[in-house]
């Protein structure tokens, strides 16, 4: 059974950092691009950054670009999302999902998109208070 979950959100102080987790189970990542998205509430959802470990390409969305980092342990089957310099407005459920790295190429905006994703996993949800 493939799955995706995702932990390591929590509440943290404006300027804080937090590192989320998206481990899979039933499948190995090295074969797949992962994405990082989130919701807040009554907004739609955001692309945040995307990687393969075929070429070890990333992508950031310019709201995050500088202050968040994608990586991959492939031996934990994990990637992460280290976020820093946090913001109230990063506030929002917290989204990693995975797709064949052959669909997308993961230096582009395209890797941003929900709607290329095959899998999702339940959401972290993040609050940073100011």
């Amino acid at each position: 059974q493939v799955q995706l979950v995702e932990s390591g959100g929590g509440l943290v102080q404006a300027g804080g950092s937090l590192r989320l987790s998206c481990a899979a189970s039933g499948f190995t990542l090295d074969y797949y691009a992962i994405g990082w998205f989130r919701q807040a509430p009554g907004k739609e959802r955001e692309g945040l950054s995307c990687t393969n470990s075929v070429d070890g390409s990333t992508y950031y969305a310019d709201s995050v670009k500088g202050r968040f980092t994608i990586s991959r342990d492939n031996a934990k089957n994990t990637v992460y999302l280290q976020m820093n310099s946090l913001k109230p407005e990063d506030t929002a459920v917290y989204y990693c999902a995975a797709v064949r790295y052959w669909k997308i190429t993961t230096d582009q905006p395209r890797c941003l998109n929900s709607n290329e994703y095959d899998y999702w996993g339940q959401g972290t949800r993040v609050t940073v208070s100011s």
